[in-house]
């Protein structure tokens, strides 16, 4: 029987690596009585790590969907990785999910991690709570970590519960909502609840009155009550935290050991009581701007987040409905494509093991299998619904290099694999680079180039090597040059001749006419690879027809594309034609692009050549302590520093950076800061190289063509 829409709980599971989000899963199916027994991340055997790579690194690398029941109500919890090269997995949950709990680890606080996701939760709105985890752990300190979310996310953030101990002893917590203190046995699991000491009672009031405060103001009724009574019901304080929490006017604050299930049955229980179902979430966004609300009764729509391919199984799609009732054998529309999708059997997931369903209703989360059209980031309708989902905006590629298999045989094996991979993981971008000559995989950051070259190894038995990327530079002109160039050739019968007069200069926009020149035709084109090709015809006197400017543009046009330094692309010239001859009988296409190629490559070494290289800005966020060994770095890598900003309790560093300097940059951030750094890099411009630069890269390229 499928759960309505009101009892259904998404949440998703966020947190630095090692904060503890595989255990609280593990827990939470435990508490529910999915699972007699928790696995453990140790021991390889937790429900939601359940891939051969994640149990041999003890890491989670994908998300994985869970199915709890909780009373009435079912729970969907979206398991993440900590690891910052594997974000697109946590945007795919948040998309999905109705409420984000973010673990922060006792022992180390607010990490690098738990800033870059909290951006993260507010590009979605998600609300969120946070639980400081691991309170058993030796070094736990609860104040600490909290001062320290309050300090970085502000004062919204509100504890619900602090620990009367910590550490190996841990077994009390004081719960400030209900007003009652736990006290765990020694295995955990459900507590026995005694009345609040006196030595605490006025911080737990106080904290009490806090939470009150909050939940009536974001009520106009509440508020009215609570000045009238000074207090509200539990059940008036309810209504007002669901609201509160709903719109991110509360980030409540709960502590647990998850390892040994001591306050993990309580979390469970503030999810099903307060957090928002989809029902109660504010409208999602459709892809044309507009918004809608979650609706059983209305037209099916679903939204594939997620897509992998499994052994002996084929594609599986994870998806959420958005409206309407999904029952297998529906068929429905591709939004992307226009194409019918007859859906197969449906089902609930704990990990690896799927439940078949009958329906899934508006709000709630499944998955499909064998769909032969539709990926991740594309939404499926019923007939005559026409509906779209916003997609999801996946964040640009950190870090790319080149690949290649170890014999030519096996390229196209390789590049069918990585196309494969594409379509599942929209965080991998596969070029396939006809200038620079090389396959280029542009992804989040080493570890998940690393997964990349492992799932290409194991699933498809192709053997992949890296290497480095080569640059794609570019080449321009800095001063005005002229050229004459004949093509001349006679071997027997019809010879070839044209003479083209060639006038080249920096291009920019608005720029006057060329000088002493008469201008009858002019094309400016933006070229592919960016910048700008403009092309005056100056012929006056009919030295050369007109119907040869083709073929002279496309002579130039094929030298730009395979500059005369590097091979580079060429961009931003204006390209002059104002003289010439022809031969009545030799000239002809042929002739005349042969003549502007040879004109513009003798033309462009003789007005300034400069080659462009391009530049990054990079945002790195560190701790104080890594900060020094980052700026090393950086200056040695030819970075202009544009600013230094404290963010909380890290720094912030703003550089410019060019892009041939950033090979392997994120191991090498990771080893400098201990894991404890996470950047974000976005193309900026191209600015030319220094001169010493210019001459290697010149000479370089002439020994690569002997």
């Amino acid at each position: 029987m499928s759960v309505e829409t009101k009892n259904i709980r998404n949440v998703v599971l966020l947190g630095h690596s090692g904060s503890g989000k595989t255990t609280l899963t593990e827990a939470m199916l435990f508490e529910s009585g999915a699972i007699s027994r928790m696995g453990s991340v140790s021991n390889g055997n937790t429900m939601s790590d359940y891939t051969a790579i994640e149990q041999e690194r003890g890491n989670s690398l994908f998300s994985s969907l869970m199915r709890v029941k909780w009373r009435d109500h079912k729970i969907n919890v979206l398991d993440t990785p900590g690891f910052d090269d594997f974000v697109g997995e946590v945007v795919c949950s948040l998309k999905v999910a109705d409420t984000a709990i973010m673990l922060l680890n006792a022992a180390q606080g607010v990490e690098v991690g738990t800033e870059i996701l909290w951006d993260y939760v507010n590009e979605f709105r998600t609300p969120l709570l946070f639980v400081v985890s691991q309170m058993d752990h030796e070094k736990a300190n609860f104040e600490t970590t909290l001062e320290q979310a309050v300090q970085r996310f502000g004062t919204k953030v509100l504890p619900v519960q602090y620990p009367l101990n910590s550490g190996s002893e841990f077994n009390t917590i004081i719960d400030a909502l209900r007003m009652v203190m736990y006290v765990f046995g020694p295995n955990g699991g459900k507590p026995e609840k005694h009345p609040i000491p006196d030595s605490e009672m006025e911080r737990a009031k106080a904290m009490h009155n806090a939470l009150v405060e909050a939940a009536a103001e974001n009520e106009e009724g509440l508020m009215e009550k609570y000045f009238d009574q000074g207090t509200l019901s539990e059940e008036e304080l309810t209504q007002g935290l669901r609201i509160a929490l709903a719109h991110q006017q509360i980030f409540p604050v709960f502590c647990c050991s998850a390892l040994q299930d001591k306050g993990s049955g309580r979390i469970m229980g503030f999810i099903n009581d307060i957090a928002p179902s989809p029902a109660d979430v504010p409208p999602y966004k459709l892809a044309d701007g507009s918004t809608k609300s979650y609706d059983a009764s209305g037209p099916t729509s679903i939204f594939i987040y997620k897509t992998i391919s499994e052994p002996q199984v084929g594609l599986v799609s994870y998806f959420k409905v958005y409206s309407g009732k999904l029952k297998g054998s529906d068929e429905l529309i591709n939004a992307a494509n226009d194409t019918h999708e007859r859906i197969g059997q449906i089902f609930e997931s704990e990990g690896k093991v799927r439940n078949a369903v009958d329906v899934l209703q508006a709000g709630d989360i499944g998955v499909t299998l064998k769909l032969k059209n539709s990926h991740t980031n594309e939404t499926l309708y019923s007939k005559g619904a026409k509906i779209e989902i916003d997609p999801i905006h996946f964040p640009e590629p950190r870090i790319r290099t080149a690949v290649v298999p170890p014999s030519k045989s096996d390229m196209e094996k390789l590049i069918k694999a990585l196309h494969q991979i594409e379509e599942e993981d929209p965080t991998l971008i596969v070029e396939q680079n006809a200038t620079l000559k090389q396959t280029i995989i542009h992804g989040q950051g080493q570890l998940h180039l690393d997964l990349i070259k492992y799932r290409i190894e194991k699933a498809f038995g192709v053997q992949m090597e890296f290497e480095r990327p080569r640059i794609p530079y570019r080449e321009t002109i800095t001063r005005v040059a002229n050229e004459v160039y004949r093509h001349k050739k006679q071997s027997g019968g019809a010879g070839q001749f044209g003479e083209v007069h060639m006038r080249i200069e920096p291009y920019y926009e608005g720029m006057p006419a060329p000088d002493g020149l008469t201008v009858k035709n002019i094309e400016v084109d933006d070229l592919d690879w960016g910048g700008k090709l403009a092309f005056y015809w100056c012929i006056v006197g009919g030295t050369i027809d007109a119907k040869f400017s083709s073929a002279i543009k496309k002579g130039i046009m094929q030298k730009m594309v395979e500059g005369p330094l590097t091979g580079s692309n060429c961009q931003d010239i204006r390209v002059s034609i104002y003289d010439g001859k022809m031969h009545p009988v030799d000239s002809n296409d042929m002739a005349f692009m042969l003549a502007s190629i040879g004109a513009f490559r003798t033309a462009f070494k003789n007005a300034g050549p400069q080659i462009l290289e391009p530049i990054y800005e990079v945002n790195i966020t560190c701790s104080d302590e890594a900060m020094g060994d980052i700026m090393g770095d950086l200056q040695s890598r030819r970075a202009i520093i544009m600013g230094m900003d404290s963010d909380g309790i890290y720094q912030k560093i703003k550089a410019r950076v060019p892009i041939s300097e950033m090979y392997q940059y994120s191991s090498t951030l990771r080893s400098l800061s201990q894991g404890k750094a996470k950047f974000t890099r976005k193309f900026i411009e191209y600015v030319p190289v220094t001169p010493d630069i210019q001459n290697k890269l010149i000479a370089n390229h002439k020994e690569e063509d002997l």
